[in-house]
């Protein structure tokens, strides 16, 4: 039988095992974190965006206004001039932009693929 002393010591040399940088100190966090949020943003913004838009407005009023949301875009370039978010901006534009390459290529492709079978 374990004593109650014994599992508290235990638990704490597994603790102090533990790296230091642990979570959000470690190297790869911020560089996932931002481009995850990057992927996010490019997808969710502009959907939401139009959802309200669509029902707040009517038809023509939303359509006008959709480019608006390139207004959005000022956001990770905000994040890279602030020295404390520069490394996270980055990796979120990378995110943005590599998700809208990603995007606008399948898009190309599967038309390409359309209109030639025809």
């Amino acid at each position: 039988m374990v004593d109650t002393d014994d599992a508290a010591t235990s638990r704490s040399a597994e603790t102090d095992a533990a790296p230091r940088r642990w979570h959000r100190d470690h190297p790869v966090f911020t560089s996932l974190a931002g481009f995850f949020t990057g992927l996010v943003f490019v997808l969710v913004v502009p959907s939401v965006y139009a959802g309200v838009l669509n029902a707040v407005t009517d038809d023509e009023t939303a359509t006008a206004l959709f480019p608006f949301v390139l207004v959005a875009l000022a956001l990770p370039v905000g994040l890279l001039v602030a020295p404390h978010t520069r490394r996270f901006g980055r990796y979120m534009l990378l995110g943005v932009v590599s998700t809208a390459l990603v995007v606008v290529g399948v898009t190309a492709l599967v038309l390409w693929i359309l209109i030639s079978r025809t």
